[in-house]
């Protein structure tokens, strides 16, 4: 038999699409998410279930709910749910830019002095102004503002360029400053220590609801420029050569990723105080379950970000029973474990 003609011949094996592994993933994780948004809008010292809950952000009023259930929902969980969610997405992402802006596996929001700035201006603002919700939003965002800009501008200066090492460099050395003028501060006025102490341990209880949705307007804008920079990080992945040859101005990304994590981690402290290890954690699951593309790194960081701190709050108040452990105690619990597993592993320097 004369062999096939080129028109018979059998037709090339379909390509694997690569991207469903990583769709369905995704979708686990935001059904994962809604679970725990579900968790924390039931669980508390005063149980009320998923119907009531429903009755309550919907009719209040109804007979079938009661009044103290409904100021529950509605004024207690209901902020406190979206803070974490804001919160959380905020630290994912926000660690999620900062290691693939220096390339270190190891660092988190706080290498470049964002929440210390955040948290000295906002210590600064309980003490000369006596607190206040909408102030200490702003002291957090100008506070992390301007510890970035510091840090990137000594980077810079002497060097044209701002490597990632002497980003880390210059970061440390300025987050050791400010955490010893924000101890200055709390050490020298006992009215100041007594409100500090509680923020610092980082918590989503009584939250305003007020400073919940200038949050997540902040959150949604660093959000756009992460997108927007998520090319040109995968280029500066490659290294700086050769993302130039690329086209890649990379003084503008790192200028524009340094920034949304100023507003990212901004947002994030002056909302529930410094909270630790979200950064640091959720990006190495978001890469064991996205890979290393940037854009899945921003989808998957994003959602467990919020899985991880409400998760966290949620475990808190089942702990606590009728009282609660704050989030960010038991991030801490979490985290550090789960840091000490990640600097002992040998992959890290491929990232």
């Amino acid at each position: 038999m004369s062999p096939a003609s080129p028109a018979l011949a059998a037709p090339p094996a379909p390509r694997p699409r690569v991207g469903r592994p990583r769709r369905v993933a995704l979708a686990a994780c935001i059904v994962l998410l809604i679970v725990v948004v579900l968790s924390s809008m039931v669980i508390g010292a005063r149980s009320v279930g998923i119907h009531g809950v429903w009755l309550a952000l919907t009719d209040p009023v109804d007979p079938r709910i009661s009044a103290t259930d409904a100021v529950v929902v509605r004024t207690l969980r209901l902020p406190r749910t979206v803070a974490g969610v804001i919160v959380g997405a905020a630290l994912g992402l926000a660690g999620a830019l900062m290691q693939a802006l220096t390339r270190n596996p190891l660092a988190d929001p706080g290498v470049l002095g964002v929440n210390a700035g955040a948290s000295f201006c906002v210590v600064l603002v309980i003490g000369v102004l006596g607190g206040g919700a909408l102030a200490m939003a702003l002291g957090g965002l100008i506070g992390a503002a301007g510890a970035v800009a510091v840090v990137i501008l000594l980077a810079w200066r002497g060097t044209g360029r701002a490597s990632p090492a002497r980003l880390v460099l210059v970061g440390a050395a300025t987050s050791a400053v400010l955490g010893g003028a924000t101890s200055a501060l709390v050490v020298f006025d006992a009215g100041t220590f007594d409100q500090v102490r509680f923020w610092t341990i980082g918590s989503l209880a009584g939250r305003e609801s007020d400073l919940l949705w200038p949050s997540v307007a902040l959150v949604l804008l660093g959000l756009v420029v992460a997108v927007l920079v998520a090319a040109s990080l995968d280029s500066l992945a490659l290294g700086d050569e050769l993302a130039v040859g690329l086209g890649t101005s990379t003084a503008r990304a790192r200028l524009l990723t340094a920034g949304a994590v100023a507003v990212l981690c901004g947002t994030a402290t002056a909302v529930a105080g410094p909270i630790g290890f979200v950064g640091l954690a959720v990006p190495h699951a978001a890469r064991a379950l996205g890979g290393q593309n940037t854009r899945w790194l921003i989808a998957f960081s994003l959602v467990l970000g919020a899985v991880l701190l409400l998760g966290a709050d949620v475990i808190g108040r089942l702990i606590a029973g009728t009282g609660e452990l704050q989030a960010g105690l038991v991030t801490a619990a979490i985290g550090g474990p789960l840091f000490i597993a990640i600097a002992r592993r040998r992959k890290l320097a491929s990232l």
